[in-house]
């Protein structure tokens, strides 16, 4: 951490120069002190200070100076810094208005020039008020600080996405938080600039993209090599596992990621069910400790990163990332997940970030303290979500179109919503159409038996349905089934659609694509189990089969 300042302001260059050396002689291996000779350039001074996330610990500030006297800046300062020490320097003719200013600036303390020796005059005074002002101090939160409205579906994106990565921030409300106009103030920005994202070295990104916050973060985006013996593209519990198996046996593997590690998964608040962790783990914790785990072994991360095509070039696979830049390997698997199908009734687009979210969306959880929240899901990712924002809105309702949650949830879920007070499911209920402006105002749920409707209030939607695989940049390239799911192994031969794309004289391995050395694993492969621990397992299995693929190439 950066030592905190001490500020002295001083119209007067022979006075300034005697009190920066008598404060740097007696503080400076404990503090910064820095100096202004107007009290306009010390303000900002402090401006940057406080863009930089650092503070200050005491202003020792000449009472006499054009333009802005030393009580009109300590006002002004006090604003900024409010807990920093004030000292006002006057002349002996100046006590009345230093007396005056205890009350209009709050000042601590006011000394009389000249203040030889300093030993006896200066420093008692002054290592009094630094013992008090280090006594009390509490460090600034040192992290990423996110400026913006509560119902910006641009900043539910940023905080997600430093979420997912395990980068901590704060989110300032620009419409309640003075601290959050303060900080637009500080940066020279205005609303058009929202959200504002300010790192802590002081410079600040406005409406940022993922990979402009991941530059500024150290995320890696961009290979170390042209050519690894496995590239993996997904970053799930597939990709995750058949990253520390292969790197583990020797493979040079590069692990390509669209957003964040973990996948779907990676966002569910509690899985319970997952073998070596009786208490369950969150799903975030889950993919941080995977990651560890291979980077320990060598693996290398791009993220965020999105791969864009596939060709093929003799027994090489070549893979085009979206900018523009390409790698190649001998071995490719494919583990790139699912995502919740988007729920397609009028007015959800528009409010889609501003009150209706897909997924846990863990990030929004202190938005529904006291509120009415509506999930809508009837399987493990909706049943785990409904519990975990149980804990802090006022009432969650489940809407499932079925008439049980036992088709498609586990039991130990099940038994823990029924256990919930504060959560009420709804069966044969859905979604028909949303309502709001700025934000989400209401919901229309409909009965499917009797197809009644209702308009309910509400400001939080979440929506954790259906399974739409991220397949559509394999158009031309693989074999899949009519959803998007890539069709691996003995179902290329079996399916008279597909067993023409397969050349080789040999059957495809259990996980192999209709493309040779191009392998499948997890949610997004047709017949996979949409379980965490089947795609850990599916993505160690292909290890082995990659193995037995390359020993032939």
């Amino acid at each position: 951490m950066v030592n905190p300042v001490l500020l002295t302001v001083d119209d007067d260059p022979g006075v300034l120069r005697v009190i920066e050396r008598d404060l740097r002689h007696e503080y400076g291996d404990r503090f910064r002190v820095l100096r202004a000779d107007s009290g306009a350039n010390a303000l900002r001074v402090l401006q940057q200070v406080k863009l930089r996330n650092q503070t200050v610990a005491l202003c020792v500030v000449d009472q006499r100076m054009p333009q802005m006297s030393g009580v009109q800046f300590l006002e002004q300062a006090m604003q900024i810094f409010p807990s920093a020490k004030r000292v006002l320097l006057t002349a002996y003719a100046d006590t009345d208005a230093a007396i005056s200013a205890i009350n209009t600036a709050k000042i601590d303390y006011y000394l009389l020039k000249p203040w030889e020796p300093p030993q006896d005059l200066l420093y008692p005074v002054l290592s009094d008020l630094l013992d008090d002002w280090v006594s009390s101090y509490r460090p600034p939160f040192e992290g990423i600080r996110i400026i913006s409205s509560r119902w910006s579906p641009k900043c539910h994106h940023i905080k997600d996405f430093l979420a997912r990565n395990h980068v901590p921030y704060q989110w300032l409300d620009i419409e309640t938080d003075e601290e959050a106009r303060q900080w637009l103030t500080y940066s020279q920005c205005n609303m058009t600039h929202l959200p504002l994202v300010i790192c802590p070295d002081g410079s600040y990104l406005t409406q940022p993209t993922h990979p402009e916050i991941a530059e500024k973060i150290g995320l890696k985006m961009h290979a170390q090599m042209p050519f690894y013996d496995l590239a993996i593209v997904g970053a799930g519990p597939a990709g995750l596992a058949a990253a520390v198996y292969g790197a583990s046996e020797g493979l040079r593997t590069v692990l390509i990621e669209k957003e964040a590690p973990g996948g779907q998964a990676g966002t569910s608040s509690r899985i319970e069910n997952y073998l070596g962790f009786p208490q369950g783990i969150a799903g975030s914790e889950l993919a941080r400790r995977a990651v560890t785990q291979a980077k320990r072994f060598g693996v290398e991360f791009l993220s965020p990163q999105e791969v864009i095509d596939i060709r093929l070039q003799d027994s090489y696979r070549i893979v085009k990332l979206k900018d523009g830049t390409e790698l190649s390997c001998y071995a490719l698997l494919i583990s790139t997940g699912v995502s919740y199908r988007k729920l397609d009734v009028p007015g959800i687009e528009d409010l889609t970030g501003a009150g209706v979210y897909y997924g846990a969306a863990m990030t929004e959880a202190l938005s529904c303290q006291n509120e009415d929240v509506y999930v809508v899901g009837g399987a493990n990712s909706a049943g785990q979500a409904a519990v975990y924002i149980s804990k802090y809105a006022r009432h969650v309702t489940m809407l499932v179109r079925g008439n049980s949650l036992a088709t498609s949830m586990s039991k130990y879920l099940i038994d823990q919503i029924l256990a919930t007070d504060n959560i009420t499911v709804r069966f044969h209920s859905h979604i028909v159409e949303v309502h709001g402006q700025t934000n989400l105002e209401a919901v229309t749920i409909a009965n499917t038996k009797t197809h009644e409707q209702e308009t309910i209030p509400t400001k939080l939607l979440f929506i954790l349905i259906g399974a739409r695989p991220h397949t559509d940049w394999l158009d031309g390239t693989l074999e899949r089934d009519e959803q998007g799911f890539i069709i691996t192994g003995s179902s290329l031969i079996h399916n008279k659609r597909c067993s023409k794309a397969w050349k080789l004289d040999r059957e495809p391995f259990l996980l192999e694509s209709s493309v040779p050395g191009i392998f499948v694993a997890g949610d997004v492969r047709n017949g996979s189990v949409k379980r965490v621990a089947s795609g850990v397992g599916e993505g160690a299995i292909a290890i082995q089969f990659i193995h037995q693929y390359l020993s032939k190439v």
